[in-house]
This record gives structure tokens, sequence and C-alpha cells, in this order.
């Protein structure tokens, strides 16, 4: 008797596939609703609400909701950007101090502008930020460079040629430089929060070592700009 040739396997094995495919089951009956983690619904009046959105809210009242999984929240005090930043900081999977050290950083910088405040002279006071969650993200956008340079093999030599960055890594480089400056660069006596406010309020002012160390990497450009053109090759 022949054996049967590989098309022919192909054939019979294709007819039993979908039989085999694991199918992936929910805890949650179809009955459950998706939690709605959305801040700006919950502020809205009555009255601004659609039909849609009111519907909604009726049945999320008699039937029950899926728990919401761990990362996200409806807090006010909620920000994607820290929690970033927190999940970079993290060391060994330790996020309760990862979040300890954040915490403790957001309220430094809080008691230092407070200080701050109530120290400057009466025309002086409405420049002074006191809100540690727009300092952090003002502070994290003037760390972020414009341009970077990345590594191309041309002829057996490699150009460090000038590249545009995405939004994802302009936000990429600035965290892991200031975490890097903090861990490397800080007095042994000084603590990690003390020293992380220190660099997010110089940053915010657009001063100290990460501002220079962006206007370092853009001259490095400027000056590699004669191989830009290595980008499309």
């Amino acid at each position: 008797m022949a054996a049967p040739s590989a098309a022919g396997l192909a054939g019979r094995l294709r007819a039993w596939l979908p039989r085999l495919t694991q199918v992936r089951w929910s805890r949650y009956n179809p009955s459950y609703l998706e939690p709605e983690v959305n801040k700006e619904l919950y502020q809205k009046p009555s009255e601004e609400l659609s039909e849609e959105e009111k519907e909604k809210l009726e049945l999320k009242a008699v039937r029950p909701i899926k728990a919401a999984p761990p990362p996200v929240s409806s807090s006010v005090f909620s920000d994607p950007m820290i929690s970033k930043f927190t999940n970079m900081m993290m060391k060994d999977g330790n996020k309760v101090l990862a979040r300890s050290l954040m915490a403790q950083t957001l309220e430094a910088i809080k008691r230092k502008q407070l200080e701050k405040y109530h120290k400057a002279p009466a025309d002086e006071k409405e420049t002074i930020e006191c809100n540690p969650y727009i300092i952090f993200h003002q502070a994290l956008k003037n760390c972020q460079p414009i341009i970077g340079l990345s590594s191309i093999t041309k002829g057996g030599k490699t150009y460090q040629v000038p590249v545009p960055l995405k939004d994802n890594r302009k936000r990429f480089l600035a965290m892991k430089w200031l975490i890097t400056e903090c861990r490397e660069n800080k007095n042994r006596r000084t603590l990690m929060p003390e020293k992380l406010s220190q660099e997010l309020l110089l940053a915010f002012n657009n001063e100290g070592p990460i501002i220079k160390k962006k206007h370092v990497l853009h001259k490095m450009a400027e000056a590699n700009r004669a191989y830009a053109h290595f980008r499309w090759w």
C-alpha cells in the first residue's frame, strides 16, 4: 500500500484543525458588563448625557460588572504617565516600593514649591506652580529630545545618522535619563525621592544635567547632518 502524499495529509489535517482549536473561556457570564473607567463620564451632569450613556448607567444599576484590571483606575489621582514612570523605576518587581518612592517624590515637590510660594513676594506668587502633576509632565516634556542618532553601516563603516524620534521613544529617553541620573549621580546619603524631586524641578525650569544631555544629543545630530541621507539607504 502506497504511503499518503504530503498534500493528502495536509488536506486531512486541515479538515480537523477547526475542531482542535483551543477556546479561551472567561470567568464571567455574558450578562456581566465591562467596567467604565472614563473619569469624564462620572463628572458629567445627567442633562448632558446621551441616550446611550443613560441606558448604560441604568443597566449598570441592575446588572453585575466585571472587575477592572489592576493597571486601570478611574481615580482622580490616576495618571498613565506616572504609572509608566513608576514601572520603569521598579526593580525586581517590587512595585509597592516604586509607588511609595513616586508618592514621596510628588510630596517633596509639593512641599518645596509651597515653601517657595510662601517666601515669595505677592507679585511673584502667581508665577509659582505648586501642582506636582503639572510639574512632572512639564519636566518630562522639557527632557524629551527631538532628534536622535541611529547606527547605520554603509560600505564597511558605521555612521551615526540623525533620525527624528517617535513620541514613545522621546518619552522613554526622558524617563531613562531621569532615573539613571538619580541612581548613578546622587550622594550616598541622599534618598531617591529627594534626588528625583530636585531633578524634576530643575528640568521644569529647563536646567540641570538632563537638559544638558538633551542639548549634547542635539549638537551631535547637528554635527552629523552630512550623513542624514543614509536614512533612506
